[in-house]
Protein backbone atom coordinates (compact mmCIF):
# COMPACT_ATOMS: atom_id res chain seq x y z
CA UNK A 1 0.00 0.00 0.00
CA UNK A 2 1.18 3.49 -0.63
CA UNK A 3 -0.05 7.04 -0.30
CA UNK A 4 0.15 9.58 -3.13
CA UNK A 5 1.53 12.93 -1.97
CA UNK A 6 0.98 15.06 -5.07
CA UNK A 7 -2.14 15.95 -7.07
CA UNK A 8 -0.03 16.88 -10.10
CA UNK A 9 -0.34 14.04 -12.65
CA UNK A 10 3.18 14.70 -13.93
CA UNK A 11 4.82 14.47 -10.53
CA UNK A 12 3.94 11.30 -8.70
CA UNK A 13 5.60 10.68 -5.39
CA UNK A 14 4.60 7.63 -3.43
CA UNK A 15 5.55 6.90 0.14
CA UNK A 16 5.31 3.34 1.37
CA UNK A 17 3.12 2.90 4.41
CA UNK A 18 4.64 1.34 7.47
CA UNK A 19 3.57 -2.08 8.66
CA UNK A 20 1.52 -0.51 11.45
CA UNK A 21 -0.21 1.90 9.07
CA UNK A 22 -1.09 -0.93 6.70
CA UNK A 23 -2.41 -3.05 9.52
CA UNK A 24 -4.41 -0.16 11.00
CA UNK A 25 -6.08 0.37 7.62
CA UNK A 26 -6.81 -3.35 7.43
CA UNK A 27 -8.40 -3.35 10.92
CA UNK A 28 -10.51 -0.32 10.06
CA UNK A 29 -11.74 -1.88 6.79
CA UNK A 30 -12.16 -5.50 7.93
CA UNK A 31 -13.21 -5.07 11.56
CA UNK A 32 -16.97 -4.88 11.01
CA UNK A 33 -16.89 -7.83 8.59
CA UNK A 34 -14.90 -10.02 10.99
CA UNK A 35 -17.07 -9.01 13.96
CA UNK A 36 -20.24 -9.93 12.05
CA UNK A 37 -18.70 -13.27 11.09
CA UNK A 38 -17.60 -13.96 14.67
CA UNK A 39 -21.03 -13.06 16.04
CA UNK A 40 -22.70 -15.44 13.64
CA UNK A 41 -20.27 -18.23 14.51
CA UNK A 42 -20.22 -17.70 18.27
CA UNK A 43 -23.77 -16.54 18.88
CA UNK A 44 -22.59 -14.29 21.71
CA UNK A 45 -21.41 -10.69 21.51
CA UNK A 46 -18.67 -11.08 24.11
CA UNK A 47 -17.23 -14.27 22.63
CA UNK A 48 -17.37 -12.64 19.19
CA UNK A 49 -15.37 -9.64 20.42
CA UNK A 50 -12.78 -11.95 21.99
CA UNK A 51 -12.49 -13.95 18.76
CA UNK A 52 -11.99 -10.81 16.67
CA UNK A 53 -9.41 -9.43 19.08
CA UNK A 54 -7.41 -12.64 19.03
CA UNK A 55 -7.80 -12.83 15.25
CA UNK A 56 -6.29 -9.36 14.86
CA UNK A 57 -3.48 -10.27 17.23
CA UNK A 58 -2.54 -13.39 15.26
CA UNK A 59 -2.96 -11.63 11.93
CA UNK A 60 -0.64 -8.84 13.06
CA UNK A 61 2.02 -11.34 14.10
CA UNK A 62 1.84 -12.90 10.62
CA UNK A 63 1.20 -9.65 8.75
CA UNK A 64 3.98 -10.19 6.20
CA UNK A 65 2.41 -13.50 5.15
CA UNK A 66 -1.19 -12.19 5.40
CA UNK A 67 -0.63 -9.12 3.27
CA UNK A 68 1.18 -11.12 0.58
CA UNK A 69 -2.13 -12.80 -0.28
CA UNK A 70 -5.60 -11.72 0.67
CA UNK A 71 -5.49 -10.37 4.26
CA UNK A 72 -9.26 -10.58 4.87
CA UNK A 73 -9.38 -14.25 3.84
CA UNK A 74 -6.30 -14.94 5.97
CA UNK A 75 -7.91 -13.32 9.01
CA UNK A 76 -11.23 -15.09 8.38
CA UNK A 77 -9.41 -18.44 8.36
CA UNK A 78 -7.77 -17.57 11.68
CA UNK A 79 -11.17 -16.62 13.08
CA UNK A 80 -12.71 -19.92 11.99
CA UNK A 81 -9.83 -21.92 13.41
CA UNK A 82 -10.01 -20.07 16.74
CA UNK A 83 -13.74 -20.79 16.98
CA UNK A 84 -13.19 -24.48 16.29
CA UNK A 85 -10.33 -24.63 18.80
CA UNK A 86 -12.51 -23.13 21.52
CA UNK A 87 -15.31 -25.53 20.71
CA UNK A 88 -12.92 -28.50 20.88
CA UNK A 89 -11.63 -27.37 24.27
CA UNK A 90 -15.09 -27.24 25.77
CA UNK A 91 -16.37 -30.23 23.74
CA UNK A 92 -19.88 -28.96 23.99
CA UNK A 93 -21.71 -26.02 22.59
CA UNK A 94 -23.83 -24.06 25.02
CA UNK A 95 -26.76 -22.28 23.45
CA UNK A 96 -26.71 -18.85 24.94
CA UNK A 97 -29.62 -16.50 25.46
CA UNK A 98 -27.05 -13.76 26.01
CA UNK A 99 -27.43 -12.35 22.50
CA UNK A 100 -28.76 -8.88 23.23
CA UNK A 101 -32.34 -8.31 22.14
CA UNK A 102 -31.97 -4.54 22.26
CA UNK A 103 -33.27 -2.36 19.50
CA UNK A 104 -32.20 0.77 17.77
CA UNK A 105 -34.88 3.38 17.11
CA UNK A 106 -35.96 3.14 13.48
CA UNK A 107 -34.14 -0.16 13.00
CA UNK A 108 -36.24 -2.36 15.25
CA UNK A 109 -37.40 -4.74 12.54
CA UNK A 110 -33.86 -5.32 11.29
CA UNK A 111 -32.63 -5.94 14.80
CA UNK A 112 -35.42 -8.44 15.49
CA UNK A 113 -34.69 -10.36 12.28
CA UNK A 114 -30.93 -10.35 12.94
CA UNK A 115 -31.54 -11.55 16.48
CA UNK A 116 -33.76 -14.39 15.25
CA UNK A 117 -31.16 -15.47 12.70
CA UNK A 118 -28.32 -15.39 15.24
CA UNK A 119 -30.37 -17.38 17.75
CA UNK A 120 -31.35 -19.93 15.10
CA UNK A 121 -27.72 -20.29 13.97
CA UNK A 122 -26.71 -20.90 17.59
CA UNK A 123 -28.96 -23.98 17.60
CA UNK A 124 -27.09 -25.59 14.69
CA UNK A 125 -24.15 -27.92 15.27
CA UNK A 126 -20.86 -26.06 14.81
CA UNK A 127 -19.96 -27.78 11.53
CA UNK A 128 -23.29 -26.86 9.95
CA UNK A 129 -23.20 -23.33 11.37
CA UNK A 130 -19.75 -22.68 9.90
CA UNK A 131 -20.84 -23.83 6.44
CA UNK A 132 -24.13 -21.90 6.48
CA UNK A 133 -22.41 -18.70 7.65
CA UNK A 134 -19.68 -18.91 5.02
CA UNK A 135 -22.01 -19.92 2.18
CA UNK A 136 -25.03 -17.73 2.79
CA UNK A 137 -23.98 -14.84 4.98
CA UNK A 138 -20.48 -14.29 3.61
CA UNK A 139 -21.39 -15.38 0.05
CA UNK A 140 -18.53 -17.82 -0.47
CA UNK A 141 -18.91 -20.52 -3.12
CA UNK A 142 -18.98 -24.19 -2.15
CA UNK A 143 -15.41 -24.59 -3.39
CA UNK A 144 -14.21 -21.54 -1.43
CA UNK A 145 -16.01 -22.78 1.69
CA UNK A 146 -14.45 -26.23 1.37
CA UNK A 147 -11.00 -24.68 0.95
CA UNK A 148 -11.56 -22.27 3.85
CA UNK A 149 -12.63 -25.05 6.21
CA UNK A 150 -10.19 -27.64 4.89
CA UNK A 151 -12.93 -30.18 4.16
CA UNK A 152 -14.19 -32.04 1.11
CA UNK A 153 -16.67 -30.40 -1.24
CA UNK A 154 -19.21 -33.12 -0.47
CA UNK A 155 -18.94 -32.33 3.23
CA UNK A 156 -19.77 -28.70 2.52
CA UNK A 157 -22.77 -29.68 0.40
CA UNK A 158 -24.21 -32.10 2.97
CA UNK A 159 -23.58 -29.80 5.95
CA UNK A 160 -25.19 -26.93 4.06
CA UNK A 161 -28.25 -28.98 3.13
CA UNK A 162 -28.69 -30.24 6.71
CA UNK A 163 -28.10 -26.78 8.17
CA UNK A 164 -30.61 -25.07 5.89
CA UNK A 165 -33.18 -27.81 6.55
CA UNK A 166 -32.71 -27.41 10.30
CA UNK A 167 -33.04 -23.61 10.05
CA UNK A 168 -36.31 -24.05 8.18
CA UNK A 169 -37.56 -26.30 10.99
CA UNK A 170 -36.49 -23.77 13.61
CA UNK A 171 -38.27 -20.90 11.88
CA UNK A 172 -41.39 -22.99 11.34
CA UNK A 173 -41.42 -23.86 15.06
CA UNK A 174 -41.18 -20.15 15.89
CA UNK A 175 -44.20 -19.36 13.70
CA UNK A 176 -46.44 -21.69 15.70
Amino acid sequence: MSAQLSDDPLVRVEVALTRDQEFTAFVRDSGPYLHKTALLLAGDVHRAEELVQETFERTYRAWRKARAGEPRAYARRILLNLRVDRWRRSRREVVSDAVPAGSVPGHADGVVVRDEVVRALALLPLSQRRVVVLRHLLDLTEVQTARELGVALGTVKSANARGIARLREIFQEDER
